[in-house]
């Protein structure tokens, strides 16, 4: 924590010449150290936790996410069709390109789902199709580039353990909890980027249990004691493959994940997802570890349990009023049908910034915000992109 200290006092008292020179008429562009070690110019926001906000480092004023998911690192290096749709954009440079397009509705932040395999080059991911082989290195490059343009584009960027691949499968699936792969997942990430201040980390995409095939009992039965300190026992298999829950592996709990990150001396914040898919929060304040830098992430869709005003008011209000919150992922069955206008209300109301899923060209998906890779939006782009603009600065 020594480390963590030092090196938010270091960005604070940088932040601090900024907004003196900004007074007196001058202007400075922060030079920001990437993954490469190379400084690179950025205008996105140095988010720090302070109370129950984040704000940016560099003013100190409020910084409330606002954003979308771009999904496609979490999936198509373990497809073997590439490292990421960036390889499809093809008209100028693919990553500004598509930095650019998001930036342009209105958003300050980007969540990118990664793949814990493709990171590590565990369980013969990054996949190589026919004409090109793909590497752990190269997929790591392309992350890099992505991140890089993100954060000169002026967008903040929160790198989520998201999935690994699936073994034997062209899919992708996710484990119930960390395992010690995602330590090592862990202990690279945060080393490669704790130099970045317009980075956060999300820790695990969605913690949950795991039922018997018909449902009637746990195989798994997460609790809120093991989401913290670990150890309990989880099946191998993904929520995308049937099990017996007869072979298992220990469970690494939220706290060792954010000892490793802080090992490696990065100070940025870091976003605990609770249990049922991050959509149960209802011990979060209880049981989060001790670190000032936390964020309460919240996934909300209208078919998980806290999907209702009530639910928003009494459990997510009280945490929203000592840490910040973040609805890291939103999204709907029928995104039009009012579920999202309602809890973008509430959230307004709390000062909870929101993460739009989902940033993709998913034509069967009425979760898609974009219908082609210039960012043409859907009708739920629409109502995405409305909102977002509504939010910028005046």
């Amino acid at each position: 924590m020594l480390l963590h200290a030092r090196r938010q006092a270091r960005w604070i008292a940088l932040a601090a010449v900024v907004a003196l020179l900004a007074g007196t008429g001058l202007y400075l562009q922060l030079r920001t150290p990437t993954a490469s070690g190379v400084l690179a110019d950025t205008g996105a926001a140095h988010a720090v936790v302070e109370g129950n906000r984040i704000v940016d480092a560099r003013s100190g004023r409020d910084f409330v996410p606002r954003g979308v998911n771009w999904s496609s690192f979490e999936y198509a290096c373990a497809q073997g069709w590439g490292m990421s749709a960036l390889d499809n954009v093809v008209a100028g440079s693919p990553a500004t390109a598509e930095a650019d397009a998001i930036r342009a509705w209105g958003a300050n932040t980007v969540r990118l789902p990664l793949n814990q395999d493709c990171w590590l080059g565990t369980r013969g991911a990054p996949v190589s199709d026919q004409y090109e082989e793909r590497t752990v290195e190269g997929y790591r490059a392309d992350v890099h580039r992505f991140v890089t343009a993100l954060n000169r584009a002026g967008l903040v960027v929160v790198l989520d353990l998201h999935s690994r691949k699936r073994i034997g499968q062209p899919e992708f699936g996710n484990l119930a909890m960390p395992d010690s792969e995602s330590i090592a997942f862990w202990t690279s990430v945060a080393t490669a980027y704790r130099d970045n201040p317009s980075v956060m980390f999300d820790a695990f995409n969605e913690p949950y249990s795991r039922y018997s095939a018909g449902g009637d009992r746990f195989l798994f039965d997460l609790t809120w004691q093991c989401w913290r300190d670990g150890g309990c026992q989880a099946p191998v298999e993904d929520d995308q493959s049937a099990t017996l829950g007869q072979v298992t592996y220990p469970v690494q709990g939220f706290a060792a994940v954010v000892s490793t990150i802080r090992d490696t001396g990065a100070a940025q914040p870091i976003l605990l997802g609770g249990l049922d898919y991050a959509n149960d929060l209802s011990h979060w304040l209880e049981f989060a570890p001790d670190d000032d830098q936390l964020v309460a992430a919240f996934h909300s869709y209208d078919f998980k349990a806290c999907g209702d005003p009530d639910c928003w008011d009494d459990v997510l209000g009280p945490i929203a009023e000592t840490v910040p919150l973040l609805t890291s992922e939103l999204g709907a069955r029928h995104p039009e049908d009012g579920y999202v206008g309602r809890y973008l209300d509430w959230a307004d109301e709390h000062g909870v910034g929101a993460l739009f899923w989902v940033w993709a060209d998913h034509p069967a998906d009425p979760m898609a915000l974009v219908s082609d890779e210039s960012g043409r939006p859907t009708p739920y782009g629409r109502q995405a992109r409305s909102w977002l603009t509504d939010h910028l600065p005046r």
